[in-house]
């Protein structure tokens, strides 16, 4: 039986642990508690959520770096918070007109990521898996 076109037919699954499927259930409570914290001005809650939500992005990012999908991802999150987090910090003190311009450099760095990725990293992957099939269809000929 011919299985190289399995792929095409039935896709692989993406399965992540059910530890870390956990772990970013709980990041996303601590993430719009802190985001909800800024829309209403709740400056202890929001600057106390900021240190768990950003916490667990990183501890995310570290469990899932050897998929690299997920790390270049979830680097990108982890300066996305960051950035956020000053932006939280500076206008709740009134200094964001004058310093929310340096928000861009953690947008910046975890737009590079994703850029990276996409650019670079998958369109790399995608080739490898072609020539992968190809080299498995000459050697399994029908």
């Amino acid at each position: 039986m011919n299985t190289s076109n399995s792929n095409s037919i039935n896709p692989p699954n993406y399965s992540i642990p059910l530890k870390f499927r956990k772990t970013e259930n709980l990041h996303i409570l601590f993430w719009l508690i802190k985001d909800i914290s800024w829309a209403m001005l709740w400056k202890p809650l929001g600057m106390l959520m900021l240190v768990p939500t950003l916490t667990v992005a990183i501890v995310i990012t570290w469990q899932t770096r050897k998929i690299i999908s997920e790390l270049f991802h979830n680097l990108a999150v982890v300066f996305w918070i960051t950035a956020n987090g000053y932006w939280m910090i500076i206008e709740f003190y009134g200094y964001d007109e004058q310093l929310r311009i340096y928000t861009a450099i953690p947008f910046s760095i975890g737009l590079f990521f994703i850029l990276v990725y996409y650019g670079l990293i998958l369109p790399r992957e995608k080739r490898r898996q072609k020539a992968t099939e190809k080299d498995n269809e000459n050697l399994n000929p029908v």
